[in-house]
């Protein structure tokens, strides 16, 4: 790839980290929930006007697809990917450009990925001239939400004309210094699924536990045969977690419930054995469940599926990334067992989503879903400068 044209996009990157900077700020002070992102996307819509960049909106309600053309059509369609929601959590940053929502917060670095998305149009919408092919810009609502955004956006055809070559995402890291990135090949992070049992019996006095049926203890059997799911059916290579966070008797020191309900997780690198654990995880508890002498009913939430990081794409990428960055900050990960709505689109076109690091030094960066977390801003030229490079490598490859 052209040296003139990485660095005209190294140097775009620091002359707008300012403009990436305060938008994002104003981002950070103006959270919306996930699928209520109103102002959100007039804000996005208003600076792509101010760009002079063409889109369609209302896309999942408040998502916002546009498009840049290069020099000449003749090159790929590469889809950028930014999710535009934040989360129901009440900031205790101390920033003075705080949420001003209370009981909402950017606390999973959305507002990065949208403020990162925006300064990669500035800087693609310059270079017009110097790339080929067509780059898409999906500002995508909902994706801390079941259903996710990423699966409306698909249904109503978002991404049929022009149809992507291929869809690159990127995402927050507060484990990471600013200026590094990571990257990992093949299946890197889980599909998650919901399980919410509900079990009923005859409940009663528990002085006289053979008068009635102990839901309390069919509960504790069921979870305890779940175990076997991850430690006996799956294979030992697939990664899986099947973890229980709540169970709710609402008996007391002398009375057994007549109702039981317990939820948790399913998570699993493998779309194959995902519908298998489902039916067993089915047929293990209403087997267990009528030994104890109890009913139960099963509801298994479909989640998101999980994001598979295209081998191929995924190679390139990371050469990309050590020409542009240096080889020094660019970093292999490790999978994850979180789950990303980004998999809609793995599912669909060759896909790569990576990270990119966003450590303080002058402070506490805080964990992603925390009141406290607060990135290290200047991460900000790495990431609208990277996905500018990214973008013109894939469409001229």
């Amino acid at each position: 790839m052209n040296e003139t044209l990485k660095h005209k996009i190294s140097q775009l990157a620091a002359k707008y980290y300012k403009n990436t900077r305060d938008w994002r700020r104003w981002l950070h002070q103006n959270p919306e929930l996930s699928f209520d992102e109103q102002k959100t996307s007039e804000f996005i819509a208003s600076k792509l006007d101010e760009m002079n960049i063409p889109y369609k909106k209302g896309y999942a309600g408040t998502g916002i697809v546009a498009k840049i053309t290069g020099a000449t059509a003749n090159g790929k369609v590469v889809a950028l990917r930014a999710d535009i929601d934040a989360l129901p959590i009440e900031e205790n940053t101390g920033l003075e450009f705080a949420s001003v929502n209370k009981g909402v917060m950017h606390a999973c670095g959305h507002d990065a990925h949208t403020a990162s998305l925006l300064g990669t149009a500035k800087i693609l919408y310059e270079l017009q001239a110097y790339w080929n092919g067509t780059v898409l810009l999906i500002f995508q609502p909902g994706e801390e939400k079941f259903p996710g955004g990423a699966s409306l956006l698909l249904k109503e055809g978002a991404l049929l004309d022009p149809k992507p070559d291929l869809i690159i995402g990127q995402h927050v890291l507060p484990e990471m210094q600013a200026g590094k990135v990571g990257f990992k090949k093949g299946m890197y992070m889980a599909s998650g699924d919901e399980v919410h049992l509900t079990i009923e019996g005859k409940g009663g006095h528990a002085a006289m536990p053979h008068s009635l049926n102990d839901t309390v203890l069919a509960a504790a059997h069921i979870i305890v045969a779940l175990q076997q799911v991850v430690s006996r059916i799956v294979p030992a290579t697939i990664p899986t977690v099947l973890s229980f966070g709540r169970i709710e008797g609402k008996g007391a020191t002398n009375i057994i419930p007549g109702k039981v309900e317990i939820s948790g997780t399913l998570r699993t690198m493998s779309e194959t054995w995902r519908p298998i654990l489902k039916d067993k995880i089915r047929h293990i508890t209403q087997h267990t469940a009528e030994a104890m002498g109890v009913t139960c009913n099963i509801d298994i939430k479909d989640g998101y599926p999980m994001v598979y990081n295209n081998e191929n794409i995924t190679e390139k990428a990371i050469e990309f990334a050590d020409d542009y960055l240096g080889k020094a900050n660019v970093e292999q990960m490790d999978i994850r067992m979180t789950a990303e709505d980004f998999g809609y689109y793995c599912q669909l076109f060759p896909s790569t989503f990576y990270r990119f690091g966003v450590k303080r030094t002058d402070g506490e960066t805080g964990d992603l879903h925390t009141p406290g977390f607060s990135l290290n801003e200047q991460s900000l030229e790495t990431s609208s400068g990277l996905m500018a490079w990214l973008a013109v490598c894939f469409t001229n490859h």
